[in-house]
């Protein structure tokens, strides 16, 4: 699963969800079967009522400033995983209660209060690279494969031809490149927004976006920008370009952009 393969999982827990003590070793002499492994159960909500066991620090998210957060940090086992699993219970001042965990039991709280505050900006992330490259729009499917129904469960590769399963990897590793590639992109719209913001947004050529100095346009900014000065650098590239002859013989010219391009 996740843990074996060296990953770990980092998320938010309900508030009515419950976790287990571990098994205190039995004082008899060991019985026919496995061993005891779940203790007493503990409804992770009940961790907020212990001020006792809190400790108090700042807060580690990024922005807060003069803020301190309670919490209370605990080891406790999760059914759906099976392992231990480290709960942090964190009260703050004015987002309220928050449970937290996470599998990597090395983790202090204070670091996984931190992790989990990345959280929204990698979801941001997430959005532009949605919005901007299209990265997650690759459609999983190709003509070889059998039509399923929705909801129709997992398909039985074991039961197909190894043909048709080199395929379907095929089609896998093509999943995996393209969102690659996508992620690589992402990085080089970031790279030029923060290093050349100036040069970006005079190859902008809109009124929809406000320049603000000292804050570096958008991905989406960055695209467009670099949409516009495509043109120009095709002009101006030598004739055997291979980004030059690749883009020339897949444009559409019934479209206006495709016409632009070929002029």
């Amino acid at each position: 699963g996740l843990t074996e393969k060296g990953n770990h999982l980092l998320t938010r827990v309900r508030n009515n969800a419950v976790a287990y003590y571990p098994a205190e070793p039995p004082p008899e002499p060991k019985r026919r079967g496995r061993p005891r492994r779940y203790g007493e159960k503990t409804h992770l909500r009940s961790l907020f009522d212990q001020p006792d066991a809190r400790q108090s620090a700042h807060s580690p998210i990024y922005g807060e400033k003069n803020i301190c957060l309670r919490f209370l940090c605990l080891d406790l086992l999760w059914r759906p995983v099976g392992i231990l699993v480290r709960f942090v219970a964190v009260i703050h001042p004015t987002r309220g209660l928050i449970l937290l965990m996470s599998t990597d039991l090395t983790l202090p709280p204070l670091q996984i209060i931190r992790l989990y505050g990345l959280r929204f900006k990698i979801e941001v992330s997430f959005k532009q690279a949605i919005r901007t490259l299209g990265v997650y729009a690759y459609h999983f499917w190709m003509q070889a494969m059998t039509p399923i129904r929705r909801l129709s469960g997992d398909q039985c590769l074991h039961r197909k031809t190894e043909e048709y399963r080199n395929a379907v990897r095929r089609k896998l590793n093509a999943y995996h490149r393209h969102i690659q590639i996508g992620i690589i992109a992402q990085g080089l719209l970031q790279y030029l927004s923060s290093v050349f913001p100036k040069l970006v947004w005079s190859s902008f050529g809109s009124w929809i976006r406000t320049i603000r100095p000292g804050i570096c346009p958008s991905e989406q900014v960055t695209a467009i920008a670099m949409r516009n000065t495509l043109p120009a650098f095709l002009a101006h590239s030598p004739q055997n370009s291979i980004l030059a002859e690749f883009l020339h013989e897949r444009i559409d010219l019934s479209r206006s952009e495709g016409l632009r391009l070929a002029a």
